[in-house]
């Protein structure tokens, strides 16, 4: 649920006026003359944005597009909130948002390099600026969008690196919510490849949609347009566009089209290569200025490898032999031609299986190899090749190799490719593999052609290997899922280009697997698992200054100097609580003395185990060092503090206990929190202050009682303490924090041997102390009490071990 603001209106109205321009804009062109349209809402949570460090900083949603959508229309919405409440006060800071089809986008805002042989998927991207003190809302339509899975990611810009105190002030939070609105049309008319139907184009309708499935192994697409018979001749031939495209209705702009008054009848659209195992949407559009009644014939015709010389009787079903989901439905759309039996091609002959003829030698028909799938873990897969992984690549075809990935789950990892050239296979001749990875069709290089991978329609990565470069890698960050083709083919460079090599039969080495990371994210990263709602992604989160997708670009990298001079300053910084402990265990002090120690020894061997580089130390688990360390730090504060009380033994005990178990627990609650520190230190500080002035201590008078005792040890103590807690809290960054934080070791050990109370012992005299018994009752006096001061006590210049009588001065 989103946050309502009083003061602007309902987010329920501004949703009712998006629905409407939607309406609107359909209204004004849509892709069919008629219809039903359906429109589906879906909505995710609010999350907080983060700003941008790596792709673990962002924030992922995943949305699902029906099939037959005609736009889908994005509302993104951001607020900020503070405390609770409306953050008016909040700065205005930009909100970047990626979108892509089929796979999480691959963004990089940071301008870092990619490793090496990785190739980068594009995206589109979308800046929200504030118009509102609070709340922002920026929209994102997508005309015939593409059906399936899509990803939006969205991110604040970078921070300067300021290390905050958690709970210290109240945090500006921004809020993203982002709702998906899609038009999809009902009903939109079937054609069955090999049938020609009878169609009839009204005056009040300016085009025609229909669809129709292309099964595997095909390898061109005719659509042809005959006897278009317009009511009124204009003289002009058949005044028809034809628009064609995969996966979802054509674009007004779209490649794929054709002029049907151009050329000789009758109308040709002719597609190589179509995507395999997809709808193809067909767009009928009246030409402007024609408003009279078009009727015309349809025929759809493939090119089909995979059944020569397969036959259908006209009692099968259309959809029979080409494999069509179920989904394919029964015959029906918004045609005149929807309800009539398949016509024959010259009204006499039935229709033979032109969609699967027989094509020509050579026409992209070779045989496809499968590979096994071996799923090791998640984002963990390998595909083997059967009488593999060495394949042989012979010289008059290409050797094809299909792979395979599952839906969502594998399209949050890195698909590698891995080519080992044996160059003795080549038998000395000046030959290259070329290698095509495609999507959902493959595409091989053909002789005395330019080598490429692409087409018009299709994108692809090409790889060569050679005697020269044996080996060839390609990594593909969050991969589409579905089918993948690899196709690889020899030529040799002869002078008249490039042309098969006689007898010569290269074999290659061939590996591809589903890794969680590049490389694992090499030694200055960390591949870490995501998780949002129910899909999951990897990605590396580096460290030492090192950033990229693999933690490969050492643009801002430490070096190792510079990190063995931080480890050594972190750790050797704790040295400065030798000289506590030395205080403590010369005044008596061992529980106090014991914390010190612990504190040292942890808080050392916890910095050198937290550091981002290779210079890393750790005795053992991250989490056990990271919960002594803070543990022993904030009972250091505790004991200091208490000690300083001068209560009685076992009410002091009691306070040591009782702020060990309460101060794990509040650390296993919230290790980063504020109050961890400042609650038992205010509490401490409490119990010390009555103790301190209150009427029943037994000196009878406020503690120390001594200037000196206050101008050279607690106002230094405290002095230094406040100057640690200031530098740990306001200006420790990212950038400076190895040495801010070593001064703050320091500054906090040093304050403890500042505010340690004096020797234990010397209160004997007086009733006090740790070590002192039961208290002898107070000597009555008339109308006073007696006070007894002791300086070089109070000073910390007595010695318990010497016999040295010490005179206190005693005044009524």
């Amino acid at each position: 649920m989103g946050v309502r603001d009083p003061r602007g209106p309902p987010w329920r109205l501004l949703l009712l006026l998006l629905l409407r321009g939607i309406l609107a804009w359909i209204s004004l062109g849509r892709p069919a003359a008629e219809g039903l349209f359906v429109t589906d809402y879906f909505t995710r949570t609010p999350r907080k944005l983060n700003p941008f460090r790596s792709f673990t900083s962002i924030e992922l949603f995943h949305f699902r597009i029906p099939e037959d959508t005609v736009v889908a229309v994005w509302n993104l919405i951001t607020f900020k909130e503070q405390g609770g409440t409306f953050g008016d006060h909040c700065p205005d800071r930009s909100i970047t948002v990626y979108f892509r089809s089929g796979a999480p986008p691959v963004i990089n805002p940071l301008r870092t390099h990619f490793p090496g042989e990785t190739a980068v998927p594009g995206s589109f991207a979308l800046t929200l600026t504030w118009t509102l003190p609070n709340r922002t809302t920026g929209v994102f339509n997508i005309t015939s969008p593409l059906p399936g899975d899509w990803f939006l990611a969205a991110h604040l810009p970078k921070e300067q690196g300021k290390i905050s105190v958690k709970g210290l002030a109240k945090d500006c939070q921004y809020l993203f919510q982002p709702q998906l609105i899609v038009q999809r049309l009902l009903g939109i008319g079937v054609l069955y490849p090999g049938y020609v139907t009878e169609h009839l184009l009204s005056p009040h309708n300016r085009s025609l949609l229909y669809k129709f499935f292309v099964p595997s192994h095909t390898f061109q697409v005719q659509v042809q347009v005959r006897n278009c018979r317009p009511s009124v001749p204009s003289g002009e031939g058949c005044p028809l566009w034809l628009k064609l495209r995969g996966k979802a209705p054509p674009l007004h702009n779209a490649s794929s089209a054709v002029d049907c008054r151009a050329g000789r009848p009758p109308c040709r659209l002719i597609l190589d290569l179509p995507f395999w195992q997809s709808w193809y949407f067909l767009l009928l559009e009246r030409l402007p200025g024609h408003t009279a009644n078009l009727s015309f014939q349809l025929v759809v015709q493939l090119k089909d490898c995979s059944r020569t010389g397969l036959s259908r009787t006209p009692s099968q079903s259309p959809g029979s032999n080409l494999n069509m989901p179920h989904s394919f439905g029964s015959m029906g759309g918004l045609a005149t031609a929807d309800t009539l039996t398949p016509s024959p091609y010259n009204g006499t002959q039935t229709p033979p299986p032109a969609a699967l003829s027989v094509p020509a030698p050579g026409e992209r028909c070779w045989p496809i190899r499968p590979t096994l799938r071996n799923e090791l873990d998640t984002f963990s897969v390998h595909f083997y090749i059967f009488f593999g992984p060495n394949v042989s690549v012979p010289p008059d075809r290409p050797a094809i190799f299909a792979i395979h990935l599952l839906p969502v789950l594998d399209s949050g990892g890195i698909l590698n490719l891995e080519l080992r050239l044996n160059v003795s296979s080549l038998r000395g001749e000046n030959a290259t593999v070329f290698a095509c990875l495609n999507h959902e069709v493959p595409l091989a290089s053909e002789e005395n052609s330019s080598v490429t991978c692409e087409t018009e329609h299709l994108a692809g990565f090409l790889l060569s290997l050679n005697a020269t470069v044996p080996l060839a890698r390609l990594r593909i960050p969050y991969p589409q899922t579905g089918s993948w083709y690899l196709s690889l083919r020899s030529l040799c460079n002869t002078d008249r280009g490039l042309e098969p090599c006689g007898n010569m039969t290269a074999e290659v080495y061939l590996r591809t697997y589903l890794s969680p990371c590049i490389n694992d994210c090499g030694p200055f990263g960390q591949c870490k698992l995501m998780r949002t709602n129910n899909y999951l992604y990897a990605a590396c989160e580096c460290k030492a200054g090192w950033s990229g997708w693999g933690c490969t670009d050492n643009a801002d990298a430490f070096s190792y100097g510079f990190q063995l001079l931080s480890t050594l300053l972190l750790c050797l910084s704790n040295l400065m609580f030798v000289p506590p402990v030395a205080i403590a265990l010369r005044s008596n002090y061992l529980l106090e003395a014991a914390v010190y120690i612990f504190t040292m020894f942890f808080s050392t061997f916890y910095h050198a185990c937290d550091q981002p580089g290779i210079v890393v130390f750790c005795i053992m688990d991250y989490d056990v060092l990271q919960f002594c360390d803070f543990l022993g730090s904030l009972m250091s504060v505790w004991v200091t503090v208490i000690a300083m009380a001068r209560l009685q033994p076992v009410i002091k005990q009691v306070l040591y206990l009782l702020g060990a178990m309460l101060l794990s627990m509040a650390l296993q609650l919230d290790r980063h929190g504020l109050w961890n520190l400042l609650g038992p230190s205010l509490f401490a500080l409490g119990i010390m202050a009555i103790a301190w002035t209150g009427p029943q201590h037994p000196r009878r008078h406020c503690y120390p009682p001594t200037w000196q005792r206050w101008l050279f040890y607690l106002l230094p103590g405290a002095l230094i303490a406040a100057s640690a807690v200031l530098l740990y809290a306001f200006v420790e960054t990212e950038e400076n924090y190895f040495y801010i934080h070593s001064i703050w070791h320091m500054l906090i050990a040093g304050s403890v041997g500042f505010l340690l109370p004096p020797r234990a012992k010397a209160e004997a005299a007086s009733g006090g102390g740790p070590l002192a018994g039961p208290l002898p009752p107070p000597r009555r006096k008339g109308c006073g009490y007696q006070l007894c001061i002791n300086e070089q006590e109070e000073l910390g210049l007595v010695d318990p071990g010497a016999g040295v009588s010490v005179t206190s001065v005693c005044t009524s």
